[in-house]
């Protein structure tokens, strides 16, 4: 069967028509609200669908930047103050969290733009979302440009997690769907997650086994 249609000269394509396609191939990506703070005091907040995982031990993750043009808001904060936070987003707080990705002035908070409510730790001055079922306080510790590109990754470790004990599986394993956590596709299309089954451990000459 063939399949239409096809693309090999990716510069042809309109621009807004390209970004969405590219955009969507990767599949499903997590939808995560970044918190910060500048040197003025102001809370940040700004969805972000390229968080990923870096290691468990030292606990790292990554998230990927565009190419800095000076009004990287969330990229400048956390370049001086060295802390955000990750916060996954749930059904409830959508359209909320879509609209943090509107281009409000450095001094205006998204946090009181949107309704959504700063909770600030003791450990770090990064806001986490009080909406949030599951948050995640990091702090920066490397920071890569990509020369193909122009865009930054972010690497940063863990330094505290607040998360609902009964979303937990006794291997530690995290249940994203019993959390309600949502997942994006594209930039614009949220998608509820759901189960399917966890599998054993794979070795060759076995397949695994449904374990949960």
């Amino acid at each position: 069967m063939e399949i239409t249609p096809k693309f090999t000269d990716f510069t042809e394509l309109e621009t807004r028509y390209r970004a969405n396609l590219i955009n969507s191939l990767s599949g499903f990506k997590s939808a995560c609200l970044v918190g910060s703070v500048n040197t003025k005091g102001v809370y940040n907040l700004a969805i972000f669908n390229s968080v990923f995982h870096i290691g468990a031990n030292p606990p790292l993750m990554g998230i990927v930047f565009r190419p800095d043009n000076g009004q990287r808001h969330t990229l400048e904060n956390i370049r001086k103050t060295e802390y955000f936070t990750i916060n996954h987003i749930h059904e409830s707080i959508i359209v909320q969290a879509h609209q943090t990705s509107a281009k409000y002035g450095e001094d205006l908070s998204e946090f009181d733009e949107t309704g959504l409510t700063p909770d600030i730790g003791t450990l770090h001055p990064a806001p986490y979302v009080e909406e949030s079922v599951i948050r995640i306080g990091l702090k920066l510790n490397d920071e890569l440009p990509v020369i193909a590109n122009g865009t930054i990754i972010l690497i940063a470790e863990i330094v505290e997690l607040f998360l609902p004990t009964e979303c937990l599986d006794p291997d530690g394993t995290l249940n994203l769907s019993m959390a309600g956590t949502v997942a994006i596709s594209g930039l614009d299309g949220y998608f509820r997650t759901e189960k399917i089954c966890r599998l054993s451990y794979a070795r060759p000459g076995k397949f695994s086994e449904v374990i949960g």
